[in-house]
């Protein structure tokens, strides 16, 4: 199902390529302790941030023996949990050792999540994690308006693609979550005009769940292999411990 077509659909879960939250089993074994590594001069590791060819953005020492990769929805519940419960620890404990490397690839459960996603990419490396963890961190408010739609969002439907996005951009409300914190009107209508940004999300969420057979969020991959019956922070952190980032 192609993404023009996928818009169409407006209830929250009609295009839930994935379910949140759902979870099995994966023991691990402990292992050495890594040693630290030194960030590049006048920076720490979670301030080196640069953008991979599936449309997510990876933080930290590229060359990190443990490579954390998070597929997530800004729409799921529990990918908001997850960063909420994670965020400064995550970069303080484990990515600004240089032991850990993060990427985040948005995942589309909803267009919200399409279009919150090209946003955010957008606006380019640099901003692209802070813009994440707001959108995260303060889930509540980006979703209050996807739960309380402005008139116009059937008619938007119907605009020709390189208005449709910016168009439920503003019928959800967020154009202005994202204006609030320092994206620019222009910035979001440039964005959204070319379809290819909207349509990246879907693609980098196609390629994660042909080659890993996601079938929740958040989903965590490490150094390749999906970390099953880990969606919390609680339990990633041990992980991550045992693999030796401590």
């Amino acid at each position: 199902m192609t993404l023009l077509r996928t818009v169409l659909l407006t209830t929250m879960g009609a295009l839930a390529l994935a379910s949140c939250g759902e979870s099995k089993t994966d023991p691990a074994k402990e292992q050495t302790a890594i040693a630290k590594v030194a960030p590049p001069a006048g920076k720490s590791w979670s301030q080196v941030v640069s953008f991979a060819p599936d449309g997510g953005a990876i933080m930290g020492n590229p060359d990190a023996p443990i490579k954390l990769h998070e597929y997530g929805a800004f729409t799921c519940s529990h990918c908001a949990r997850f960063a909420q419960e994670s965020n400064e620890e995550l970069k303080r404990d484990f990515v600004d050792t240089g032991r850990v490397s993060y990427k985040l690839t948005p995942f589309m459960l909803h267009p919200i999540d399409a279009i919150s996603g090209a946003i955010v990419k957008c606006t380019g490396p640099d901003r692209f994690f802070p813009l994440a963890d707001a959108t995260f961190i303060e889930h509540e408010a980006f979703i209050a308006g996807a739960q309380k739609p402005q008139p116009g969002i059937e008619a938007a439907m119907q605009l020709p693609p390189a208005q449709r996005f910016v168009a439920l951009a503003k019928g959800w409300g967020i154009d202005q979550f994202y204006q609030q914190r320092g994206v620019p009107a222009a910035t979001i209508q440039q964005c959204l005009s070319k379809v290819e940004n909207v349509a990246a999300i879907e693609k980098g969420t196609n390629e994660g769940v042909e080659k890993y057979q996601i079938t929740g969020t958040p989903t965590f991959v490490i150094n390749g292999q999906v970390a099953e019956g880990i969606t919390t922070w609680s339990a990633l952190r041990d992980r991550l411990r045992t693999m030796g980032a401590r």
